[in-house]
Formats: C-alpha cells, structure tokens, sequence
C-alpha cells in the first residue's frame, strides 16, 4: 500500500458546541462535508464511486442519490467507533490498490440530541455483558478510562501535572485557531480549579462534545499528480490490535501491562513497519485525546518514550508547539478545537502536510494520526508530504 494511494480533497463544517448544529440533520453536515472535499480536489461528484466509514450511523444508498452519484463500487465500514478512524484511509487505500474503487470518501460526523456522548454508556441496553460496568456507576467513557488512568499512576508514578501539561499544551495551540471552540488560555491554576468529574480527570482532562463532519477523498498517487492540491500520500495505514485489549474499557480483563495503556502497540509496531520508518522520523502526530491520560499512554505505545515514561516525556515540554520534539494536535485536539470521532486529527495531519495549517510545524514531512484507544479495532495512520 506504500505510496500507491494519497488524499486529494479536503472538505470539514464548521464545529459546534454539542446541540447547536440543530436544524442541519447529520446527513446535510455529512454532504457539505463531502462537496466541500470534491470542490478542494478538483474532482467531480461524479468521480465518487466508494465510501469508507469508521461507524455506522451513515446510510450510502441515501448519500448516493442525495449527491447524485451515478455508481457506487465499493462501501464499507469499519468498526471500533473513534479507535478506527485512522484504519477508515486504509479502507480506502485497500479498495483502490485493489482495483476495487477509483476515488473513495472517508467522512466521520457527529450529530447530538439528547443522548451525549460523555454519559454514553447509560444508554446502553442490560446485557450480561454491559452488567460488568452498569452496576459500578461507570455512565461513560471518561468515567471508564478514569481506571485505566488511575492504575497508570500506580505504576509508574505519572501525577495529574503530567495530565495538566497535556490539556495545557493542546489548548496552547488552540488559542490561535479560529476553527476551535475553546480558545482561551489556559494555566495550570486553571487545570487544578476544574471540577473533579471521575477521579483523577478532572473538567479539562475529557474532551469536547462537538457536532460537525469532516471528509478526506483518497484516490491512486498516479491520479493524483494531476489534480488540485498538493497530494498527500498514504505510506501506511493499520488497524486491529492485540487480543488481551479485546473490548478494553468494556471488560477490563487486560493484563496489567496492556490494562495501563492505549492498547495500540501491536498496531503501532506493524504501521511503522508498514511505512519504513521510526518514531523519530514523525515530524508532528495527531494523537486522539478524547482522554489528556490516554494521550500520554499513546506516546509510549507509539515508541516515542519507554514504557512508563510518558508523564516524564509530556513534563519536559517534549509534545509542545514551541520548542517541542514532537508537535502534537497542534489544531487544539479533541480537547479544546472540536470532537468528530478522530477525523480532526486526519484534517490536521493532511493540512499540516499540505503547508497550510493554522499552526504550521515548520518543514513537516510525516504526520501520524491514531484512533481512539477504544475496543477493537484501534488504528493508526502514516501520511507523508
């Protein structure tokens, strides 16, 4: 898959505050996402013939005759929720180098109602399975990772300063982007005044709950050469993980080691392999922060510090804009810009590659995304200048 395909089209809506996309349904931010994409490829609707998604909740036979798309080759979905939305490019990668599609669209959105995402898990229906964490007051995903990030502390000694370094050092980038919801700064006093909601994240250690879209379109390299913009080429794209992650915060049978991590290692070992380069060649990474503790667990699992030291690695300004080794969610992440189940973090990366992002990383040449520590499949994505 190395360098057979790239992304070409860049299409996203604005982001709102959770609710306030109200009257758009989620299928007219999806199609503005998308037409916005076609118009920066240079590419026609027409040209469309596929779609990779990482959800569900997107219905392709609806968007094909509400785009007017005269045939379509090839849809999937993967799934994992926010953990497979860097594998959905290598959905798209694999059905082009495949011959299966020609020019596909992967798009992610996020439309909320009454049900947030942040308690999310009360909604779930009584399972045997879901009875493990209903009856512990576990409602959502942040109260669920809280454990994850607990036991993290326990072992290797990480604190909530290393979490305020991350929530602040993201937010810091966020304050100079005028797509972000939250741009004011933000101190360490301001970290340690947030209301405690599940022991040890606080407020500013969850992310946002946003509406919106956003949608890349991937076609052949060769294609490519001839369009718009700037290619970005895909060098790899992996998803899956290993066994003893299994559904993560959903059961919690890991092992300690895996129990105190983002469950991408496996994953991270065979996306670098994939591509043909090391952590230190990753110029700027797009690491999902739905969660501040979960970013610091990424950082080890993609190699960038040892096992256990990524409290450390954040502490020492290593992930910051200025004067950091490795750049990271320099649109404000999940935490402070906008929340669209990981697919920011593919804008980010594709615009940064481009030259073009708000917050440029000087001579940025590689960009790795990652989805979501989430039940499997998590995922991880490569792009390349």
């Amino acid at each position: 898959m190395r360098d057979a395909t790239a992304i070409v089209g860049l299409g996203a809506t604005p982001y709102y505050k959770r609710g306030a996309s109200a009257p758009q349904t989620l299928e007219e931010l999806v199609g503005k996402a998308v037409l916005a994409a076609v118009q920066d490829s240079g590419l026609r609707v027409r040209d469309i013939d596929g779609f990779a998604y990482f959800a569900g909740g997107f219905d392709t036979a609806l968007l094909t005759e509400t785009l007017g798309i005269p045939e379509i080759r090839f849809s999937a979905t993967l799934t994992g929720t926010g953990g497979g939305s860097a594998g959905a490019i290598g959905l798209a990668a694999a059905a082009i180098v495949s011959g299966q599609a020609e020019v596909v669209v992967c798009v992610g959105a996020n439309q909320q109602g009454a049900q947030r995402f942040g308690s999310i898990t009360s909604a779930y229906p009584a399972t045997p399975e879901n009875a493990f964490f209903s009856a512990s007051g576990l409602v959502g995903p942040g109260h669920m990772f809280a454990l994850l990030a607990r036991r993290h502390m326990h072992l290797y000694g990480t604190t909530r300063e290393d979490f305020a370094e991350v929530a602040m050092a993201i937010r810091a980038n966020a304050v100079s982007n005028p797509n972000a919801l939250l741009r004011q700064p933000m101190t360490r006093e301001d970290y340690f005044k947030a209301p405690m909601l599940a022991d040890p994240h606080c407020l500013y250690d969850f992310c946002l709950e946003t509406d919106g879209a956003v949608a890349v379109i991937v076609t052949s390299a060769e294609r490519a050469r001839d369009l718009r913009q700037r290619p970005v080429r895909v060098l790899a794209s992996h998803h899956g993980g290993s066994g003893d992650w299994g559904r993560s915060i959903y059961w919690m049978n890991m092992p300690d080691e895996t129990f105190a991590s983002s469950g991408h290692a496996m994953v991270a070992r065979r996306l670098y392999a994939a591509a043909g380069v090391e952590p230190k060649d990753i110029d700027t990474a797009q690491i999902y922060d739905h969660f501040t503790s979960q970013v610091i667990m990424q950082l080890e699992d993609y190699g960038f510090c040892a096992k256990g030291e990524g409290g450390a690695f954040v502490r020492s300004g290593a992930i910051r804009r200025e004067g950091g080794s490795l750049p990271i969610n320099t649109d404000g992440g999940q935490l402070s810009c906008g929340y669209v189940w990981g697919m920011t973090h593919v804008r980010e990366a594709v615009e940064q590659l481009r030259g073009t992002a708000v917050n440029q990383v000087p001579g940025a040449q590689l960009a790795l995304v990652t989805g979501g520590p989430s039940v499997l499949p998590v995922s991880g994505l490569i792009l390349a200048h």
